[in-house]
């Protein structure tokens, strides 16, 4: 009979491994914690501060329902999107109702390019307001999931104003009792790591002044300028931005007229399609690859008003779609009548590949054999596709348990399996 095998490492030589890898090992742990699992909203709304009352969901919902309505119904705008019978007829309700109940998911009140500069007293002004305003819908139950504001960046012109207007804004909340629990704040314009570090002790003190918990007011980073891609000593910024403020960056979301115009791209070729768009958009998804930060994409400025109203929802919804298959499942709105292809291309993305992502995550689930070998890696993926789709509204948790055999419990684990494993412990 052989003899058992013998290892050749000692405990002494793993334990030099374990030594030589302890700082890894923090890294990995601390920086690269992966997605919480929470829902991400499809898009972000921009309106001037001053325009938001707490009505004013409800209000874009309506505009948006009555654009659909002029032009044909939402069946008519699945077609005008490329999509079949079949598939338009079932998207149609769903776009319906969710412009009737919830038309936005995220809103942010813009103390920046939607506002501009009005003088000290007229934006103090504005942001106690707009706090109040806030504070009113979230009472009411008529604010969007995710609300917040965008305030002036920290170049050198604007820097104090910005900070005011933040201050103002968040300390008017906190005094008015519970902040929301999706607040958003949104630094534009970055440009260097050190501007968002002091947005890091900006917050970090108005925590402390209004005894927050540490962490809880995190925020978006706009990466609208090249130098934030690639920076003077020919390194990433934008990839030192993780790590340098460990969870504290909720996103990344592109911007895409700004950053365009920074590289001499004229206003005709600015596009979310442009190559040094994608470029852009392909580093900040590798610089925030397991960090836990969420991605959004930008805006079209081609608005679905007067004569254009449907090559304006075709060139939207193609651009949505383009987005959601390149890994970017959020992007900007500007007006009310991008609303209807906003959620009828994001509803057609999910419903079209439901069934093959269902069937795949049976086979796996089950340990059945099919005509795909799914990895684990590639099962999460299969997983969180799904899962997107439940939070968002385009499929029921029912058709999920149909199709693939599993609740939204068990979904939510096989996205997020690091999640699970952790509040199981």
């Amino acid at each position: 009979m052989a003899a058992s095998p013998v290892p050749s490492l000692s405990a002494g030589d793993l334990a030099d491994i374990d030594r030589q890898l302890a700082a890894t090992d923090r890294l990995l742990e601390q920086n690269y914690p992966g997605d919480d699992g929470s829902r991400q909203p499809v898009h972000t709304v921009y309106v001037p501060a001053d325009r938001f009352t707490p009505s004013f969901a409800a209000e874009w919902g309506a505009e948006a329902l009555a654009a659909a309505k002029a032009h044909g119904g939402f069946e008519r705008l699945g077609s005008l999107l490329g999509q079949d019978t079949a598939l338009a007829e079932a998207v149609a309700p769903r776009v319906q109702a969710k412009l009737s109940s919830e038309p936005i998911e995220d809103l942010r009140l813009d103390f920046e390019d939607g506002f501009g500069d009005r003088g000290e007293d007229a934006e103090d002004t504005a942001a106690v307001a707009a706090a109040s305003a806030v504070a009113a819908a979230v009472a009411a139950g008529s604010a969007p999931p995710f609300i917040g504001i965008r305030f002036k960046c920290f170049e050198a012109a604007t820097r104090s104003r910005g900070l005011r207007t933040l201050d103002l804004f968040v300390s008017a909340l906190a005094s008015a009792g519970e902040l929301p629990e999706g607040l958003v704040l949104t630094l534009p314009k970055v440009t260097t790591v050190a501007q968002v570090k002091a947005m890091d002790y900006a917050v970090s003190r108005l925590e402390d002044v209004h005894s927050l918990p540490a962490g809880r007011l995190r925020f978006e980073v706009q990466v609208e300028t090249p130098q934030l891609i690639l920076g003077p000593d020919g390194t990433s910024p934008v990839a030192q931005l993780p790590h340098a403020v460990p969870g504290r960056i909720s996103g990344l979301h592109y911007g895409t007229y700004d950053y365009s115009a920074s590289l001499q791209i004229s206003a005709e070729y600015q596009s979310m399609e442009h190559p040094v768009a994608d470029f852009a958009k392909e580093v900040m998804q590798l610089a925030v690859a397991g960090t836990g930060i969420r991605l959004s994409d930008g805006s079209t400025n081609i608005i679905p008003v007067g004569d254009n109203v449907e090559n304006a929802w075709q060139l939207h919804g193609r651009l949505v779609r383009r987005s959601l298959e390149r890994g970017y499942y959020q992007g900007w709105d500007l007006h009310p009548a991008q609303l209807p292809s906003r959620f009828a291309a994001t509803y057609a993305f999910y419903r079209q590949g439901l069934p093959a992502a269902a069937a795949r995550l049976r086979n796996y689930v089950e340990q059945t054999a099919g005509g795909v070998m799914d990895e684990p890696a590639t099962a999460r993926a299969l997983a969180a596709f799904v899962l997107r789709g439940v939070q968002c509204g385009a499929v029921g948790a029912d058709e999920v348990q149909a199709l693939a055999g599993v609740g939204l419990p068990q979904l939510t684990a096989l996205a997020h399996p690091r999640l699970a494993t952790t509040s199981n412990s």
